[in-house]
């Protein structure tokens, strides 16, 4: 005869490893390291320095 098994826990135990296997999906999908969050915001910061340094001035008059 095979092992009583609870039916609720099994459930539980494949929607957590489903539910894992989707976080690590998602965590390759979305997912970036601080290093390329930091990269990315000083590429940002570095263009809108030079967009700013392009500016015309308007010459104080302002209707």
């Amino acid at each position: 005869m095979g092992e009583v098994v609870n039916l609720n826990s099994f459930r539980k135990r494949k929607d957590r490893a489903r539910a894992e296997r989707v976080a690590a999906e998602n965590r390759v999908k979305f997912g970036r390291t601080a290093t390329e969050k930091s990269s990315l915001r000083r590429e940002a910061e570095r263009e809108k320095k030079e967009f700013d340094g392009k500016r015309l001035d308007d010459g104080g008059n302002k209707p």
